[in-house]
């Protein structure tokens, strides 16, 4: 396209991002060029905001940040047959090399020599990026585009709620984050009753009842275990879904769910965590399943069909949506302090 761009980059292994004019990037063989629609922060963009520890061992600046996005394509690269300009997409994150072990299985959500958009690659922060043609997935052209930039992570909410049944069953979340109030939309668009959340902020734990949590619970001001069992009789939750990453909700969580029950786990901790596996996983006989990314592509199914259902409740989960970029240092801040839902940039003004 031969013209200029704004994007937030990452420019140096410190604190904080920059605003930055750079080239529109030229799509080569096998990829396209889109225009960003909408596109929303993850907690990943926002540890390499912070430039933590795991942030400082995977990323090298300068790189364009950001993964989830909408666009519409509008160049196209030699090879590509399957994407035409003015198709409406959004992309699938994980670059995966499909010739290791896992992708040879079919399991290329945990394929062994992943690339993720923003982390390994230039992301999607920014007026246009570039996408894998065999990474993009069409959407239908009534799907609003702060929708369509959801479908990545509500993949992984999905992913999460849905590896076991979960239709009439009494759940507990532990972390109403943006991921967290997902997950909460899912399982109540699922059936799940009751739905208890434990979270310690104010604000989310407001957003949490408003996306359609039965119950919520400050962890900080009750014991969610005591919680859980009167609200079921003393039997426990069937599943508990962690979204927090916070070692403590993980232990609490185990206590809650009875035995038999279902875990999934999707948070990510900050340190090793030491747990009573003899009682509260071996004798409990928990089934438990760790969550990483979404299954190619048959989650992307389902998120599509849930949305275009009519039941997930997505509107209170967009806490804060920005017309550009220039503001994207308040966005990251309200982040950080945890007085967000879902933050949706879309790049163009106009």
């Amino acid at each position: 396209m031969g013209e200029k761009m704004q994007a937030i980059m990452k420019t140096k292994p410190a604190y904080g991002a920059e605003l930055v004019e750079v080239d529109v990037p030229k799509p080569g063989p096998g990829e396209v060029l889109i225009k960003v629609l909408a596109t929303s922060i993850c907690g990943t963009d926002l540890h390499i905001y912070e430039w933590n520890e795991w942030a400082q061992s995977r990323i090298k600046p300068p790189q364009i940040m950001g993964h989830e996005v909408a666009g519409e394509v509008v160049e196209v690269g030699p090879g590509v047959d399957t994407l035409e300009v003015g198709d409406y997409i959004s992309a699938e994150t994980h670059i995966v090399c499909g010739k290791c072990y896992a992708c040879k299985h079919n399991r290329y959500h945990v394929c062994q020599n992943t690339k993720i958009f923003g982390v390994d690659t230039d992301g999607v922060f920014a007026h246009y990026a570039i996408v894998p043609a065999r990474n993009a997935w069409k959407n239908p052209k009534n799907m609003p585009p702060e929708y369509a930039t959801l479908q990545e992570p509500l993949g992984n909410a999905v992913d999460t709620v849905l590896a076991g049944p979960i239709a009439g069953r009494s759940t507990l979340i532990t972390g109403a984050g943006p991921l967290g109030l997902l997950g909460i939309a899912v399982a109540k668009a699922s059936g799940a009753y009751p739905v208890i959340v434990s979270e310690p902020s104010d604000f989310r734990r407001k957003l949490a009842k408003k996306v359609g949590a039965d119950y919520v619970v400050n962890p900080f001001e009750e014991d969610p275990v005591e919680v859980v069992m009167s609200i079921t009789d003393g039997a426990g939750v069937e599943v508990f879904l962690e979204f927090s990453g916070a070692p403590k909700a993980l232990e609490q969580g185990l206590r809650a769910v009875t035995p038999g029950g279902r875990v999934s786990l999707l948070g990510l901790f900050p340190r090793e965590v030491t747990i009573d596996f003899n009682n509260l996983i071996i004798f409990k006989a928990l089934e438990i399943h760790g969550i990483t990314g979404r299954h190619l592509w048959e989650t992307w199914y389902t998120v599509s069909s849930l949305i275009q259902s009519g039941k997930l409740n997505l509107d209170p989960i967009i806490t804060h949506k920005y017309r550009g970029f220039d503001k994207f240092e308040e966005a990251f801040e309200l982040m950080r302090a945890g007085k967000t839902g879902k933050v949706v940039f879309f790049p163009h003004k106009g």
